[in-house]
């Protein structure tokens, strides 16, 4: 190991983050009373142009208004490239002590964090705020990818990065189908069977950019969390990307649909196997990505609280 390390920043109960339009009252209310750890009310994409400033309203009024519990409760602005997000900052942050974190969109370079962190700081130093404002960043675009190691280093406020399939196929002009889904045609050929013929294997062309967020996360002690699901994902589907999600250590599904937040809690339990008094220590212990503390995982199994490998699914 080298001798140069980063701390990990604040650790939260990440497994399932609900994404909620904020020009909807209806489903921020029912947000309210969902199962998910994380819940980000989005200025951004749900909200069309003329919505913008009542979606900011509906957002003071639920953070001040709305009972959520022990959830995570963060606001994602919108992107830097607009003329919306100094009024998101501005309006927001002062007046709504319930707020935990900003999510930050289409993040190219460090810089665009700490502009919002000078801004932010400011306001907290004016208001004497109590509780630090963490930060959430998207990585969705060809720039923010090759800047990705700068950006994990460019504000101690920053506890998570995530990836934006959609978005970073529009930036390199890559041929998608689905958000975040695979291209039938981006595979590999296999070795030649003893009849000459080659079986094709389709492959993920978000891999690539996911380790390499996933390597600056972990790096730098940083959250790297999942694409994000949409509404019409299966069930069946679903449960594949937790599983593969934990091979690569991936914390969770961002933005899934309310009526999958149960089932994301279930999967993100069932793949990084824990029993159910090893699922309490690290609510106890608040830490979203336990498991990669390798000294949790060793009382985990010390007291029994990790499933043996023989149980493990394939």
């Amino acid at each position: 190991m080298s001798f140069t390390s980063f701390e990990p920043v604040t650790q939260r109960l990440h497994r399932s983050e609900l994404a909620v339009p904020a020009s909807s009252p209806k489903m921020i209310e029912k947000a309210g009373r969902c199962a998910a750890d994380v819940v980000f009310l989005d200025l951004e994409d749900s909200v069309a142009p003329d919505d913008k400033a009542r979606a900011r309203r509906n957002a003071i009024a639920a953070l001040n208004d709305i009972d959520w519990g022990a959830k995570t409760v963060s606001v994602r602005v919108n992107g830097l490239d607009t003329h919306y997000t100094y009024r998101d900052v501005i309006e927001i942050v002062p007046v709504c002590p319930r707020l935990d974190m900003l999510f930050i969109p289409k993040i190219g370079v460090a810089a665009d964090v700490y502009a919002l962190d000078v801004l932010v700081t400011q306001i907290e130093l004016e208001q004497g705020r109590a509780k630090r404002i963490g930060f959430e960043a998207m990585i969705e675009t060809a720039l923010g990818l090759c800047n990705v190691e700068a950006i994990a280093q460019s504000s101690r406020r920053l506890e998570a990065m995530c990836f934006g399939s959609g978005d970073f196929a529009a930036s390199t002009a890559a041929r998608s189908t689905t958000i975040g889904g695979l291209n039938p045609d981006y595979g590999v050929l296999g070795e030649p069977d003893a009849g000459g013929r080659r079986a094709y294997f389709q492959a993920d062309p978000w891999h690539a950019a996911q380790a390499r967020i996933v390597a600056a996360c972990r790096a730098y002690g940083l959250r790297p969390l999942d694409e994000k699901l949409t509404c019409d994902t299966k069930s069946d589907l679903i449960a594949h990307l937790y599983l593969s999600a934990s091979q690569e250590n991936l914390c969770e599904s961002l933005g899934i649909p309310a009526a999958k937040v149960h089932m994301s809690n279930a999967r993100w339990r069932e793949a990084n196997r824990l029993t159910d008094r090893g699922l309490d220590l690290t609510r106890q212990r608040a830490v979203g990505d336990v498991l990669q503390h390798m000294a949790l995982r060793r009382i985990l199994v010390a007291r029994d609280m990790l499933r043996p490998p023989e149980t493990w699914r394939p």
